[in-house]
Order: C-alpha cells, then structure tokens, then sequence
C-alpha cells in the first residue's frame, strides 16, 4: 500500500487534496481571518479505497496500515495500547454488568493528546521538518514537547498564563521553548498560528492540522481489538474543542469501511457547564462566538471550540448526544474513580465518567459501556485537592495511632 494513497478531504466541500506539508485547510473553504472562530474547511484523511472490507476477518491490527506516514519515520516511544479496565467495583455498586474504563494517562506524557502527536511528529520527520509550533491548556503542549524530544524535534508551546503548573513543569523539562501568553487558550490560539506563518514551522493545533483527528482515531482501533467478542453500546468521552470526539467517530466510521465492524456504539460526548460551546451549538444550532468558558476541567475549557463545526456535524451524523455537567460532578466523579477503580484522572476525564452517572438511569444494565478517561490525575493536583481532606498529624505512639483510627487491638487485647 502507498502511503500516496491517502488523502485529504474537506469535511465541508469535499474536495480532495494530496497529503501535505503545505496545506492545513481546504483552501477554498477557509476564512481568510479565523481568529476566535471555528474553523471552515477542516481536512480529514480518507483511506484508500482498495482497503475497503480488509478487515472483514477479525484479527490483529497494524495501525500503521491505516496511517497516512510510514512506521519508520514515528518516534522510537511507545504511543497508544493503553489499558482498558473491566470495572469491577463500579459494575457491582451501580448494577451494571459491563462498564469499561479506557485510561489514556498511562501514555507517555500522562494524555490522550500522545497519540496525536506521535502522527504529528512522524508527519515531520517524513517532511524533514524539525521544528513544531502548538497552542494548548497544557496537555497537548506537554504531549508534543515530550513526543519531539523523543523525535529530536523543537518544540515551541503558546499557553495561556493560568495553565497548571504540572503541565508547565513537564514542557520545561522536556526542553520545549515554552511561551505564556496573557489571555485564554484561545488568544495562544491565534498568536501560535501567526508564529507558524512567520517561521514556517510545522503548526500542530488541533483540528488545523488534519493529523490531529487522525491520530485520535487510534483508540477506536485500540477498543475494536480489546473488546473483539463485544459491541460497545455506549461510549463517552470528554469534549473541549470537539476533536477527540471527531477522531473517535472517524475511527469507528473506518472500521466500518474496513469492513472490521456492523454499527457504530452511542457516542455521548461530556462537556462541562462552564464549557459547553460544542453543546450549545449542536441542540440550538447556533454558535456564540462570544462565549467565555469558566470550569475547573482546564483540558476541555475553551471559548470558542475550533473544530466546532466538524464536531457537530460528525456527533449529528452517527446520532449521538451531549451531556453537560457541572464541575462538583466533575469532582465527585474525580474521587469516585479513584476509590472504585484504582485509577487518578484528571478532571476532563472524569467530566466523561460524570456524564455517565448523570444519564446511566436511562441505560439498560446489560449494555457494554466505555468511558474514555483521557489524562492522568497529577497533571492537575491544586483541583484534586478540592475534594480530599488532609488528615492530622499523629504522635509517633501506636496506642494513640490505633485509638484515633478507632481500630480494634489484635485477638482483642485491652490497652
């Protein structure tokens, strides 16, 4: 299979383009000014036509065959086959008997963001590009600095001054040329696109670059492969600026082309109240460029989501829903996880859990449910501190140690 193959379509004209260094947007549907809006024009890669029906027989996928670069030129790090975690302790205390907890947290840098930029970074390399410019609340700054230093790329990260600290501290020791913008996610937005234009550095901001959505695609593989005797039903995963949610809805829209599965699960996308652009714009049909974002799940806050329209139109088109929920659910659900199942995300991912417990009423027991949880809880410990309680100090004395844990002595004994 020739990787020229594969090529570029606009989700809004469908025109076709080669594959690319030189082109982000279809260029006859992009706006000349894009600052502060969604974005017209998106690309998606469309797989080849001679590779309809391959995967009709189950059995093992090489994800690299349905990847617009060759395997040679991605990064010797370890990107995607994450964990999917049958919840036991959950199935038992909500009553269900299938839920799935798909943790992306275990990728390098802590995110779901890797598997992006492990596409992005070999889309360079294959290029001879070595320098990439993205915009991000942190975890896509942070997965693209650690992912080109893997690569021996540059990376120059914009973030908006508030982002946490942890993700800061992980561009900087990743050796990123890391540059706090004052302002929101989206003024590092569009000052990061206008230093792209300027250097010629490759721009990796989601749903500009058409690698972003592909890479996403991934985990759609990933669930097809871990749950191969199972139809999940019900997926829910955390929705920002709507690209996770493109990718894993083209990621199940290719395994239905490649013949692997019948139908496409419920996909229910999680938006915090405080964050609801995308939400607003798919059950009112309009899109408030106005809107300011207010929410503790700072991977999913933003003002304006950029791939808004693509976003819409693609939840509209396999019938799925939104859900919004307010960031004590976030919190609750943050802690919830963590004493249920072992696993610390960060509030984004556990904004998708949250989704689910607000709707689960309205879900038969029986269905196969996963919930996508996309970043590790250490990327933002100052929100996780909102909801634990630091406990005292004990005197080194096991009696008053036992005494204060009201913990009876062993075989009964008397103090």
């Amino acid at each position: 299979m020739m990787k020229e193959d594969f090529k570029y379509k606009c989700d809004n004209c469908g025109q076709i383009f080669a594959i690319g260094s030189d082109i982000m947007l279809c260029p006859n549907c992009r706006e000349k000014s894009i600052k502060g809006k969604p974005l017209k024009g998106v690309l998606k890669v469309q797989l080849p036509e001679k590779l309809k029906n391959s995967l009709s027989i189950k059995g093992k996928i090489n994800i690299f065959d349905f990847l617009p670069v060759e395997k040679k030129f991605f990064p010797s790090i370890s990107v995607g086959n994450t964990p999917l975690i049958d919840a036991k302790n959950i199935q038992k205390d909500l009553e269900f008997n299938n839920i799935y907890l798909k943790f992306d947290g275990t990728n390098p840098t802590g995110s779901f963001k890797d598997r992006a930029s492990y596409l992005v970074s070999a889309f360079a390399k294959k290029n001879n590009v070595n320098e990439i410019v993205v915009a991000s609340t942190g975890n896509a700054a942070s997965s693209m600095a650690g992912i080109a230093a893997a690569a021996g790329q540059k990376t120059f990260i914009f973030m908006p001054e508030q982002a946490p600290k942890a993700k800061l501290v992980q561009c900087l020791q990743y050796g990123a040329e890391l540059i706090p913008i004052k302002g929101d996610y989206d003024t590092a937005f569009d000052v990061s696109l206008e230093f792209s234009e300027r250097t010629g550095f490759l721009n990796r901001n989601t749903a500009y670059n058409p690698l972003t959505i592909e890479g996403k695609k991934t985990v759609a593989f990933e669930l097809y492969e871990q749950l191969i005797e199972k139809d999940i039903d019900y997926l829910f995963l955390p929705v920002g600026d709507g690209v996770i949610l493109s990718g894993v809805i083209k990621g199940f829209n290719d395994l239905k082309f490649l013949g692997a599965i019948n139908k496409i699960p419920k996909i229910i996308g999680v938006q915090a109240e405080g964050s609801s652009f995308i939400y607003n714009a798919f059950y009112k049909n309009s899109f408030d460029l106005n809107y300011k974002a207010a929410t503790i799940a700072d991977s999913i806050s933003v003002n304006v989501a950029r791939n808004g329209y693509s976003a819409v139109k693609d939840l509209k088109s396999v019938e799925g829903e939104l859900v919004v929920v307010n960031d004590d659910e976030i919190l609750y659900s943050q802690s919830y996880l963590s004493r249920m199942s072992g696993i610390f995300c960060e509030p984004s991912s556990a904004a998708a859990f949250a989704g689910f417990l607000k709707i689960n009423e309205r879900i038969a027991k029986d269905k196969t449910i996963v919930v996508l949880l996309t970043g590790h809880g250490l990327k933002d410990i100052d929100n996780a501190l909102k909801s634990v309680k630091f406990p005292k100090i004990f005197e080194a004395d096991i009696d008053y140690i036992l005494d204060n844990l009201n913990l009876k002595y062993k075989f009964g004994e008397e103090k």
